[in-house]
């Protein structure tokens, strides 16, 4: 019963932080950017930690 809970209340801060988002109409363009500018970072974190590991 608490995973039920949980996945709804996931799903409505996801709801809610989307809308945020929406609400300063930013472009489709700068949205991919954005997107690709934090997984160049997440990757890149996750490359010097496997790499730092090895």
């Amino acid at each position: 019963m608490t995973s039920i809970v949980a996945i709804i209340s996931v799903l409505g801060w996801l709801v809610l932080a989307i809308s945020g988002y929406r609400s300063h109409r930013v472009s489709g363009r700068k949205t991919l950017l954005m997107a690709a500018g934090w997984l160049g970072i997440f990757g890149g974190l996750l490359l010097v930690l496997w790499l730092a590991g090895a």
